[in-house]
């Protein structure tokens, strides 16, 4: 088993002795979704820490997506509730970069690749992904792409 499976449900268990509800679903919710992720497709197969770390990743970003459609509809108890599942998962993903960071990541992959113009944007992608994996959003790096190669 992976090294971050097995402190997800050690956490499961600390929360519940602990009585954290908050943790106590969300660490529940993460493990049904790697669960999930695990017997999809044709074979049931054990995932890595990296393809969990790509599944806390979507889990976290949905959370705050459905924080900002209940903050939009006035709804402020049920956003705070997403916030505060996010925050928890965000602690078992790796740090995010800071922008400074993705922008000399991005240079350097401009310059790896030779691209220059708008339409190099997927050589660039597909030098910076790799180097970026899980610690920048797809949406953020791609904006960070574009705004490099346009200016």
């Amino acid at each position: 088993m992976s090294a971050l499976k097995d402190k997800l449900k050690a956490d499961l268990a600390a929360s519940m002795k602990a009585r954290d509800e908050v943790r106590l679903r969300t660490v529940r919710m993460a493990l049904a979704a790697i669960n999930v992720e695990e017997v999809a497709g044709k074979t049931a197969r054990e995932l890595s820490d990296d393809e969990i770390i790509k599944v806390l990743g979507k889990e976290a970003k949905k959370r705050r997506e459905a924080s900002e459609a209940f903050a939009g509809a006035g709804r402020a108890a049920q956003a705070q509730a997403e916030l505060d599942e996010q925050a928890i998962l965000e602690e078992y993903l790796p740090a995010q970069l800071s922008d400074e960071e993705l922008n000399r990541l991005v240079d350097e992959a401009i310059a790896e690749s030779g691209a220059s113009g708008p339409q190099a944007m997927g050589q660039v992608m597909k030098v910076v992904n790799p180097k970026v994996a899980g610690r920048a959003e797809g949406g953020r790096v791609a904006a960070a792409v574009r705004s490099r190669l346009a200016g």
